[in-house]
């Protein structure tokens, strides 16, 4: 299954201010583009600034492991595509992939595990069914694919 079939999340066309002295684009921005897409991710099931205002209630990023693959470099665009891998009651173990819209070429990977936080207590707690049942199904189509993610092997939501 090509990348492409995956959510689409985020496409950026990258400014001048993100490259680096090496003529690529600086690792930080790397990780805010992922960052948004991440954002996207949520977002798109409705834990946005109204949700988290209104149940107390939030994502937060709990491990991320990028790979750089191919340079990305001033101009270039690219976008973000999320594959979600496996998810317990308090965490989302997913993959988001960036690729060049140039050539469809693999720049970056970045593997994360979210967790669901209560606002108050500053605590993981379990996602609320309503959230659950949104990721679920997604879940579902994505652990039938027939290819493997690229996974670092020591990451997910039971390894928390």
């Amino acid at each position: 299954m090509p990348i492409q079939l995956l959510p689409h999340v985020l496409s950026e066309k990258i400014p001048e201010d993100y490259i680096n002295l090496m003529g690529h684009m600086n690792i930080h921005y790397y990780v805010k583009i992922f960052n948004q897409a991440a954002l996207n991710f949520f977002v798109s099931f409705g834990l946005d600034e109204e949700y988290l205002e209104k149940n107390q209630g939030a994502a937060f990023a709990l491990e991320q492991h990028i790979r750089y693959l191919k340079e990305v470099r001033e101009g270039d665009l690219v976008h973000i595509y999320l594959r979600a891998l496996e998810r317990s009651e308090k965490a989302i173990h997913y993959m988001l992939f960036m690729v060049h819209d140039k050539d469809d070429s693999l720049a970056a990977t970045s593997e994360m595990v979210s967790v669901y936080i209560d606002k108050n207590t500053r605590t993981t707690t379990k996602f609320p069914k309503d959230i659950a049942e949104q990721i679920d199904p997604i879940l579902s189509e994505h652990n039938s694919l027939n290819w493997d993610a690229p996974v670092c092997g020591v990451m997910g939501p039971r390894k928390i």
